[in-house]
């Protein structure tokens, strides 16, 4: 019996017997749509406050008329999460790369001084530099300088 149900269930799926399943993005409705985030909006009474109204009311928003992200990957909704999400990374690995790129420059004699008085021009310059640190970091990933063996690096006994 439960063989018959398994070829009986795996018919149903390969040829498509199987109702399709649609979900909305969990109820949520867009906000120029939405009564409640439109008696938000009536409320408004900044030239701002108006203005941040009006971009919202392109998004989605909930029964509680406040604007919801939506992550699940479609494209549509690109700029809710994934394009900001992006740029977080790129900056922090900017801000990464500038401080890795000073610490390499300021190894050898004084390094413990020029760790706690920083030098300002050679700071700048690796801030400057590390903008392209993701061209940068694919260079030495290829060169080989981004990593080390494993047979170079140190392991605790324990």
């Amino acid at each position: 019996m439960r063989r018959l149900f398994a070829v009986l269930l795996s018919g149903f799926l390969l040829f498509g017997f199987a109702p399709m399943a649609h979900a909305d993005v969990a109820g949520l409705t867009p906000c120029s749509e939405s009564a409640r985030f439109q008696q938000r909006a009536a409320t408004a009474k900044t030239e701002q406050a108006k203005a941040r109204f009006e971009r919202y009311s392109q998004a989605v928003c909930g029964a509680d008329g406040l604007p919801h992200l939506i992550v699940d990957g479609r494209w549509s909704h690109a700029g809710d999460f994934t394009i900001p999400g992006i740029m977080f990374l790129y900056i922090a690995g900017t801000i990464g790369w500038a401080g890795r790129s000073y610490l390499q420059a300021i190894r050898g004699k004084d390094a413990n001084m020029k760790e706690i008085q920083i030098d300002l021009p050679l700071a700048f310059k690796a801030t400057l530099g590390a903008a392209t640190w993701p061209l940068a970091a694919f260079a030495e990933l290829n060169g080989k300088k981004l990593t080390e063996l494993d047979s170079r690096v140190t392991v605790s006994p324990r």
